[in-house]
C-alpha cells in the first residue's frame, strides 16, 4: 500500500450531503476485483451525460479540478453499501484524501486500507475549506498526516484527529498484509515450534 504523510494539491470541492457507494462507482462496475481501471467509472452518473461524453457542469470535468487529489465533500460521505470498489475507484482516479464532517463507517475504514486518508472537520471548517477549494486550481490545499494539519492557500491551518494505529499504518504505507508482514520472524518463529511439537499438525 501507498504511504501517507504529506500532500499538496488541488481540492475539489462536491458540496453534496450523503453521496454513497453507488454514486462514488456505480453497479455496472463492480464486476471486477482489480483495484486498478476503476477511475474511469469514478462518479460516473454524474460525470458522463447519457450518449457517453463528459458533463462539463460536473466539478471533475472542469480544467481548474482535473487533476484534483483531494475531494472536500458534503456529510456522511461514503454512505450507502460497503463496497471496498469505491475507495480503489477514488485511488484509481488519483484522489489520496478525502474531507468531510462525517463518514459511513465501512468506507471510513476501508479508507485506510487502501492508502486514502478520511479526515473529519467540523461545519466550520468544513466550510472555510469548501470556499478555499472553491477558488479553482490556485488555490492548493496541504494534508500534513504526520502533524495532524491542513494548510489552506492564505496559511489557515485546521488540526484533526486520527486514531494513532491508523495514523501508524498510513504513514508506513500498512494494510492488513502489510501488518502481518512485520510479524513474519514471529510467525516464522511459531511455525517452527509448532513442527517441533506437533510435527502432525
Amino acid at each position: 500500500m501507498q504511504k501517507f504523510d504529506r500532500l499538496t494539491g488541488v481540492a475539489a470541492p462536491m458540496p453534496i450531503v450523503n453521496i454513497d457507494t453507488d454514486m462514488i462507482i456505480p453497479k455496472d462496475y463492480l464486476k471486477t476485483i482489480r483495484r486498478t481501471g476503476l477511475g474511469k467509472g469514478l462518479f460516473a452518473e454524474l460525470r458522463y451525460r447519457e450518449d457517453g461524453s463528459e458533463n462539463p457542469d460536473f466539478v471533475l470535468n472542469k480544467p481548474a479540478y482535473s487533476r484534483a487529489e483531494i475531494l472536500v465533500v458534503g456529510d456522511n460521505f461514503g454512505c450507502g453499501s460497503s463496497r471496498e470498489h469505491a475507495p480503489w475507484a477514488l485511488l484509481d482516479y488519483g484522489i489520496r484524501c478525502v474531507i468531510s464532517t462525517s463518514f459511513a463507517d465501512i468506507f471510513y475504514n476501508n479508507c485506510f486500507k487502501n492508502g486514502i486518508l478520511p479526515v473529519t472537520v467540523t461545519p466550520e471548517q468544513l466550510a472555510l475549506l469548501m470556499d478555499d477549494a472553491e477558488r479553482g486550481a490556485n488555490a492548493r490545499i496541504s494534508v500534513d498526516l504526520e502533524t495532524q494539519e491542513i494548510k489552506g492557500p492564505d496559511g489557515g491551518t485546521i488540526r484533526f484527529d486520527i486514531d494513532p494505529f491508523r495514523k501508524h499504518c498510513l504513514l508506513n504505507g500498512l494494510d492488513d498484509i502489510g501488518l502481518t508482514m512485520e510479524k513474519e520472524e514471529s510467525i516464522r518463529g511459531f511455525e517452527a515450534r509448532l513442527a517441533g511439537t506437533r510435527p502432525w499438525a
